[in-house]
Order: structure tokens, then C-alpha cells, then sequence
């Protein structure tokens, strides 16, 4: 994002900022584009998914167009600060990386889909950047709520290394993880380029097209 920070290492947890018990901010409980909560409990059938792949803005929209996706938000996922402000993770002191909240009915769209939108949407091979924008909070990131996701997630990384390799383009550095407490982003962040359709969006992917191994189904 355009005022990210330049941190590039990953801070230690006895050096993140201390956070807070609440959020600080208020958060309207609507998604701006699929009218739905963002937060609440997940309907009966459907799935959530965590994806961390550069700013946080244009990679949410990539998500809430796909057919079978009921739910995003933005936020901030997989460091050590509780309840961070977006001023204190671009500050590169809480460990936390930019993060969309996924929920999907995984009849309408299976995750292998979620997971090639995620790899060919931005570069996973930069390590703690994506482009012009340098700092932990831009590294690339996946985190499963099932042990099917993880399966899934680390089969369509290695085939993608496969492919990256192939074209010399180096290897992800994408983390895979069961997914860590998500603390949501402040309300402008929410659909932001729906609310600014002419916003920053720094995502540019390799050119390399992801497979998808395996077969899979989806239900019509």
C-alpha cells in the first residue's frame, strides 16, 4: 500500500507492539457489495479461508467477484499483536500480514479455484514485498481452517513451484498455516475499491499460470 512500511524481517515476539484487549475502532457488521455480514457465525455448508497476498485492497475484490464467494473483509493475521491498528502493522512491529477473509460454499466453488486466483493474482516468490510495497505485512500467506484445505493448499503450492521453476521465475515463499487469530482491518479498509473504485491496487502476478492438481467437482 502506498504508506506500507520498509521493515523487511519479521519482528520477534518479545519486540511487537502490545496491542490491545478490543478493537479501537467501530466496524459496521455489512458487506458493501454481497449485502451480507462479515462478521458472525459461518451458515451451515459453507467454508472460510485466509489469504495473505500483498495490500489487502485490490487482492479482497479479486475474492468477493468469484461466483460461490458470500463473504470477505479485510484485515490483519499471523503475527503476535492483539487487536493491531493498521498505523501499528504498517509500522512492521506486530508481525501481522494483510489478510482476506474468504467465505465460500464450497458446492458453487471448489478451494483449488480460490487457491489459482490467489497464486496467479501476485508474485509469492518476492518474500516481504509484492512489488512497490516492502514490508512483512505484504508477504504471501495461506491459512486453512480444515486439514482438506491444508492438503490441498501445499499439493497446488508444490505443482506451482513446479511451473514457477519451469520458468525461471525462482520458487513461492508462500506460508501455509492453520489459520491464526484474525483481527479485522478498520471500516474504510472494508470493500475499499468499491467505496473507491479508483484506489491503489499494487497486485501484478508472475504471468505464470497455476495448475491444479488432482481432480475435483463441483456441484451443480
Amino acid at each position: 500500500m502506498l504508506f506500507g512500511s520498509r521493515k523487511s524481517s519479521m519482528v520477534a515476539p518479545e519486540q511487537a507492539l502490545p496491542g490491545r484487549p478490543q478493537r479501537s475502532f467501530t466496524l459496521i457488521n455489512r458487506h458493501e457489495v454481497l449485502d451480507g455480514p462479515i462478521e458472525g457465525p459461518v451458515a451451515d455448508g459453507l467454508e472460510t479461508a485466509y489469504f495473505a497476498l500483498g495490500c489487502f485492497w485490490g487482492a479482497e475484490q479479486l475474492f468477493w467477484r468469484l461466483p460461490g464467494v458470500t463473504s470477505t473483509a479485510v484485515g490483519y493475521q499471523g503475527g503476535y499483536t492483539p487487536n493491531p491498528t493498521y498505523e501499528e502493522v504498517c509500522s512492521g512491529k506486530t508481525g501481522h500480514a494483510e489478510a482476506v477473509k474468504v467465505v465460500y460454499d464450497p458446492s458453487a466453488i471448489a478451494f483449488e479455484e480460490l487457491l489459482k486466483v490467489f497464486f496467479e493474482a501476485h508474485d509469492p516468490t518476492q518474500g516481504m514485498r509484492q512489488g512497490n510495497d516492502v514490508g512483512t505485512q505484504y508477504r504471501s500467506a495461506i491459512y486453512t481452517t480444515t486439514d482438506e484445505q491444508a492438503r490441498v493448499a501445499e499439493a497446488t503450492r508444490s505443482a506451482y513451484d513446479e511451473a514457477l521453476n519451469a520458468s525461471r521465475k525462482g520458487i513461492t515463499t508462500t506460508e501455509i498455516a492453520p489459520a491464526p487469530e484474525f483481527y479485522y482491518a478498520e471500516e474504510y479498509h472494508q470493500q475499499y475499491l468499491h467505496k473507491v473504485p479508483n484506489g491503489y491496487c499494487g497486485l501484478a502476478g508472475t504471468g505464470v499460470s497455476c495448475p491444479m492438481p488432482g481432480a475435483f467437482a463441483v456441484a451443480k
